[in-house]
């Protein structure tokens, strides 16, 4: 037994000995250099998150220009990058992926993703108030106490240049449409454009929306109506903007007092086209839509006569458009009149906006977008925050109620509004 035990302490001291660095079992650890670009996205990267995948996970954010470093042990990886930037009011989702990278000691591998983009409006339609509200004395109704709200669907702040407003023709929904063709569809759907009916509107400089929050556009009657009707809307608010541009033609003095408490830094511009002394926003069925112009400003792209189109192959002033490439449109809303969904047809063609949403005018109500549930519900500072038991938003969110409470809400955004409006009992400013 000694005898034994002798042996076994000599091969302990044998292995002691020859078990030098160079074995695997002990020796350092082997790593080397991998240097990752990002290709094929034109914006701000360094919210882009790129992970290697292999022997272990690595993952870091990219920077400005969409360049990563990672130090990692020798392996074979595979190399994944994914994430979100805002430009010119777009949100763009990026994806990419290299494999079989592979990474050996003291080595720096150079690789590049190409990266695939889609996008969607940052800046969105959150919410158009158009039909009206009851009069005190209970007979008739008042509708010229028109908003639209838009709203940063991002927790990226949103500038936006040469931002306009407009909406398609004809007025209402169940108008008579002279647009459509034998084939059933509308004219200008092959030509990649929507006409922009009786003038346009658009902000004097860069508009900024900070993330999670709302700018509210007067369309008209840009005072305290309540001090008339008191189911209007007050707009005697600093932070408003205006439609307001008697210059442009637009003077009816019933649908444009002089604003109270908004700035003149706030008033919209406007191009005028047709007869109308006001830019006459339905107050049944509007087909509202934003767009920016790119490569010309507001004020020249209305002035081109190049880019007149006439409704209904008239040829007077009163059917004359504005063309308005589909690519310059962040976002598009199709309202029916509640009561006439089936004399209805599409004006905005499906790329813009594939549903409708219906509503009921002269009753105060007002068209909202739906909140994304799974979105918002997946931001952590929600937790706590969300009011529920809202059954007109089929997530059953009190947007409204949730962000007084300082949650933040991320709406639906799917092109459709059937899927993304609903119609609500009141206007939010209310």
């Amino acid at each position: 037994m000694k005898k034994y035990f002798v042996m076994m302490m000599a091969a302990v001291t044998f292995c002691l000995t020859a078990c030098g660095d160079d074995d695997p079992a002990v020796s350092p650890v082997s790593s080397g250099t991998v240097v990752v670009s990002l290709t094929g996205v034109s914006g701000d990267m360094s919210n882009i998150e790129i992970t290697l995948r292999g022997v272990s996970t690595f993952t870091v954010k990219a920077n400005a220009e969409g360049k990563a470093s990672f130090n990692v042990t020798t392996g074979v990886y595979e190399a994944t990058a994914s994430g979100t930037y805002a430009k010119n009011g777009m949100i763009y989702t990026a994806n990419g992926t290299a494999g079989q990278v592979v990474v050996q000691a003291n080595e720096t591998k150079n690789i590049t993703i190409e990266m695939k983009e889609a996008k969607n409006s940052q800046v969105i339609v959150k919410e158009v108030y158009f039909g009206g509200c009851p009069k005190d004395q209970g007979t008739g109704d008042f509708s010229n106490d028109k908003c639209i709200i838009l709203y940063n669907n991002s927790g990226q702040q949103a500038v936006l240049d040469n931002l306009c407003i407009a909406y398609t023709t004809p007025y209402n929904g169940h108008a008579n449409n002279k647009n459509y063709g034998d084939d059933g569809k509308l004219s200008y759907e092959s030509e990649g454009f929507i006409p922009a009916y009786n003038g346009m509107w658009w902000f004097q400089g860069s508009l900024t929306i900070e993330p999670y929050s709302q700018v509210v556009v007067n369309v008209s009657g840009a005072i305290d109506n309540t001090q008339t009707y008191s189911q209007s809307i007050n707009y005697a608010n600093a932070d408003y903007y205006a439609m307001y541009d008697p210059e442009s033609g637009f003077t009816n003095a019933s649908w444009y007092p002089a604003p109270t408490a908004i700035p003149s830094s706030h008033f919209l511009k406007a191009k005028r086209i047709g007869l109308g002394n006001a830019w006459s926003l339905s107050n049944t069925s509007p087909a509202l839509f934003i767009f920016q112009t790119q490569d010309v400003t507001p004020a020249a792209f209305a002035d081109d006569a190049n880019q007149l189109w006439y409704d209904g192959g008239g040829t007077g002033a009163v059917n004359a458009c504005h063309k308005v490439k589909n690519s310059w449109i962040l976002d598009g809303v199709e309202v029916y009149q509640s009561t006439k969904v089936a004399d209805s047809q599409k004006r905005l063609t499906a790329d813009v906006d594939a549903g409708y949403v219906s509503m009921t005018n002269q009753q105060g109500h007002t068209v909202y977008r739906n909140v994304d549930k799974k979105a918002t519900e997946a931001l952590p500072e929600n937790a706590g925050k969300l009011v529920t038991g809202y059954s007109a938003d089929p997530s059953g969110i009190d947007a409204e109620a949730s962000m007084k409470n300082g949650a933040h809400i991320v709406y639906m955004d799917t092109n459709n509004s059937t899927n993304d409006f609903h119609e609500r009992e009141k206007c939010s400013l209310r």
